[in-house]
């Protein structure tokens, strides 16, 4: 099996290197400054117990690569994006080959169910940073992440089973699941604090907003008669697997959305909160929190507020929540 990471940033950076290191074939597209650094000296995979810089194949676009049936294919990047990787990849001849949505929110399977035959979905749970070029992070340890992979819409199979050989062999925690979408839905809920600790910073004390969103989302998704696995700091095999620990020298650990903006890029507000304000809509029930959410990330991008710059009490004030 030869592995393609599409979007070599946090996520698809620590994949890319610690597969390629591990002995998997490996060949990353990326963009800008990190296919640059990439291409110039390899990826600098840094964790509590490893600091290596690997040598990893990188080109610019999907037809760059002469794909082989043995491809895996992970998308890394974020949903925003997704639409446009899919029109490349099958551009680029990839028809019958896996296609493993290695993202956030649960919008992305479908964009790709609709091109591709051959869809699984894949949970990432993983503590990753990517902000300097040629340089991807993961603050957990003994294992770098840990994911749930199975097909789109359900069930599993040998390409589930390879993938996650592969995963095991270079120090990730990796699980078949039946029912995947069912654990990215409990992703889904972890992430909708994304916005908030891009708004208000890192250490924000905005437990109870997190909470409040929340519990309106698993309102919502029990209104659409959606299974939700919880993979929060309660599921037991983070205690085993998902250490964390320091990095000298390292970014502390912070969201994938307020890393995006600290890189001066989009955020996938609308496919994360955005997801509960949509079946919130379709099954009738209000969504107001999460509506207020998509409404703040909006607001920063057109006004370029700063992250970190938001004031939480303001904003809790105003949403009721103490």
């Amino acid at each position: 099996m030869r592995v393609i990471v599409y979007g070599v940033g946090a996520v698809g950076g620590v994949l890319a290197a610690a597969l390629q290191r591990s002995g998997t074939e490996v060949i990353g597209i990326a963009r800008g400054r990190m296919l640059a650094a990439v291409q110039a000296g390899g990826i600098r995979l840094r964790s509590p117990e490893v600091d290596a810089v690997v040598p990893v194949t990188c080109v610019a676009s999907p037809g760059e690569i002469s794909f082989r049936p043995d491809d895996a294919i992970l998308l890394c990047m974020k949903t925003q994006d997704t639409q446009p990787a899919l029109d490349a990849l099958r551009m680029a001849g990839v028809t019958e080959q896996p296609i493993f949505c290695v993202q956030n929110g649960v919008a992305n399977e479908a964009m790709a169910l609709r091109l591709f035959p051959n869809v699984h979905g894949v949970t990432v749970m993983m503590p990753a940073t990517y902000l300097n070029p040629g340089e991807a992070i993961t603050h957990s340890y003994p294992k770098f992440g840990m994911f749930d992979i199975g097909r789109f819409p359900s069930g599993s199979d040998d390409a589930d089973a390879a993938l996650a050989e592969a995963l095991n062999g270079a120090t990730f925690a990796a699980y078949v699941k039946d029912d995947v979408m069912a654990s990215k839905y409990g992703k889904l809920l972890m992430n909708l604090g994304n916005i908030s600790g891009a708004a208000f910073g890192p250490k924000a004390a905005d437990k109870p907003l997190r909470a409040a969103l929340r519990a309106e989302a698993e309102t919502v998704l029990a209104a659409a008669g959606i299974r939700v696995e919880d993979v929060s700091q309660t599921d037991p095999r983070r205690a085993v697997h998902m250490k964390t620990g320091p990095i000298p020298d390292a970014p502390g650990m912070s969201n994938s959305t307020l890393q995006s903006l600290q890189r001066g890029g989009s955020v996938e507000t609308d496919y994360l909160n955005g997801e509960i304000a949509m079946l919130g809509r379709l099954h009738g029930v209000p969504t107001p929190l999460n509506d207020a959410m998509i409404a703040l990330s909006v607001r920063m991008l057109r006004e370029g507020i700063e992250p970190g710059t938001v004031s939480m009490d303001e904003t809790m004030a105003a949403l009721g929540i103490r």
